[in-house]
């Protein structure tokens, strides 16, 4: 009686929307397999499909569909709603780690999650109630480890940080070739990671800042790998990042940092299996000393490391050139641009501005007490043939590369930043008789001229500087 109530109802609105009496029963069909299909399963299942049909992706944008913004919102909202129960939580980390490409299965007892794939595992460990007891990571052949950074992105409910640590993850065996192949490749990075870590220990005193050792250490200011989240390395702070610490103790400053990864290629790379670096010992110029890469401390793999950022920086065609010479291995998919438009860009960007085709080169600066200032920047791209490209990543195969590809990136930095200081996201359309201009016109290498008016004649005055000029506490540019 239910079906007949059922099909009637269905025949007025599909005759109202143009479909046949085949279509109806063809639905009507559908309807009563799946009803067959699902009325023997428990509402618990039932539940956990309904939970993971709304976590998995669409595949999609949101807003083609019509009704694309409510969607986009409730999607929003099942993101920021807290799981308080023990199913909630499970079911979560089961879609996520389905989104994520990784498979998972939960304990026995219904207390532990396992979150696996070919190359490691991750267990998490659950009250009854859902909360986050502890986090396990192991990869292959090595002990599980309890990795606080997975337990706190839990506990807050961080899933978008925690997805992202299980992409990070599954990207360190993205290799060509077997599980051996893939076994090699974390070794590899397990032996440049040591490398690194006993690099930043060189002619370090105890009483060393960060800040310091951002600027002056071999390798920067290193933060090993815990964990899913890789090694990473700060290596620039801006004078204006330092008096910011300055004037505000306590806080914490972030400068610009790179991440060390490996990365699966097209071609072979020889790369280490063991650690490289002898004993704390050093070259008369202070570089440290590697033993030779031999055959029996490396091993040929369709791989490179990687030192990866957060943001791409602009970085000069012969910086660029420099960086390929240490290394040996050409930085492809790069499109060059004039430097200065790049560093303009970049900036822009940084600082939230409203649309970047509305800049041209015409920026205003307040500074305090003073009159506004207004910096008309040159591109010079036919002038001085300053070209440049945005780099998000830098390959090489040796740990004896990373400081002196670490100084180049120091040296463009600190040129980036002087440019950058003069380019604002405010503008004013009229002219105002109390600004002072200035053309900032770039040159080779790493110099510029200013062009002014000289304050106490009519004439221009030209002042030509160049980066090596410019003052950061204890920095050798």
């Amino acid at each position: 009686m239910e079906k007949q109530v059922g099909q009637q109802s269905l025949l007025p609105f599909c005759r109202s929307k143009g479909m046949g009496v085949a279509t109806v029963i063809s639905t009507n069909l559908l309807m009563e397999q799946l009803y067959l299909k699902y009325q023997q399963r428990p509402w618990t299942e039932t539940l956990k499909l309904v939970h993971f049909c709304m976590d998995k992706p669409r595949r999609s944008p949101v807003s083609d569909a019509p009704d694309g913004p409510l969607l986009s919102c409730m999607e929003k909202l099942q993101r920021t709603l807290n799981d308080k129960s023990l199913f909630s939580v499970m079911n979560r980390l089961e879609s996520l780690s389905k989104q994520k490409g990784l498979n998972s299965h939960v304990s026995p007892s219904g207390t532990a999650c396992y979150i696996t794939s070919n190359m490691f595992y991750i267990e998490v460990q659950l009250e009854k109630d859902g909360r986050v007891m502890d986090a396990k990571l192991a990869h292959l052949g090595e002990a599980p480890v309890i990795c606080d950074d997975l337990v706190q992105h839990l506990r807050m409910k961080n899933y978008d940080a925690f997805g992202k640590i299980l992409e990070d993850l599954s990207n360190l065996y993205q290799i060509p070739g077997n599980s051996q192949m893939k076994a090699k490749g974390y070794l590899a990075l397990q032996s440049l990671e040591k490398d690194l870590h006993s690099m930043s220990l060189l002619h370090r005193t105890q009483d060393v800042n960060r800040v310091t050792e951002v600027l002056h250490g071999k390798v920067g200011h290193l933060v090993p790998r815990t964990g899913g989240t890789p090694m990473n390395i700060e290596f620039y702070i801006s004078p204006y990042q330092i008096l910011e610490a300055e004037l505000n103790p306590g806080s914490l400053v972030c400068g610009t940092k790179a991440v060390v990864t490996v990365e699966g290629t097209d071609t072979l790379h020889k790369l280490p299996l063991s650690p490289l670096l002898v004993d704390s010992q050093a070259e008369e110029n202070g570089n440290p000393t590697f033993l030779p890469l031999t055959d029996e401390l490396s091993v040929d793999l369709s791989a490179y490391f990687l030192l990866k950022f957060h943001q791409p920086i602009p970085l000069s065609l012969s910086n660029l050139e420099d960086i390929q010479m240490l290394t040996g291995i050409q930085i492809t998919a790069l499109k060059l641009a004039p430097l200065y438009e790049l560093i303009i860009q970049s900036t822009l960007k940084e600082k939230c501005s409203e649309d970047l085709s509305m800049h041209k080169s015409r920026f205003f600066v307040s500074l305090p007490d003073c009159p506004k200032h207004c910096y008309f920047i040159n591109k010079g791209s036919e002038k001085s043939n300053l070209a440049g490209a945005l780099v998000s990543k830098i390959p090489f195969t040796h740990p004896k590369c990373v400081p002196a590809v670490i100084e180049i990136l120091r040296h463009q930095m600190a040129y980036n930043s002087l440019i950058s200081s003069c380019v604002s996201d405010k503008y004013i359309n009229e002219d105002d008789s109390e600004l002072l201009y200035f053309e900032v016109i770039p040159h080779k290498n790493t110099s510029f001229s200013v062009f002014f008016i000289h304050p106490m004649s009519e004439n221009l005055a030209c002042e030509k500087s160049s980066v090596t000029f410019i003052y950061i506490p204890k920095i050798q540019l």
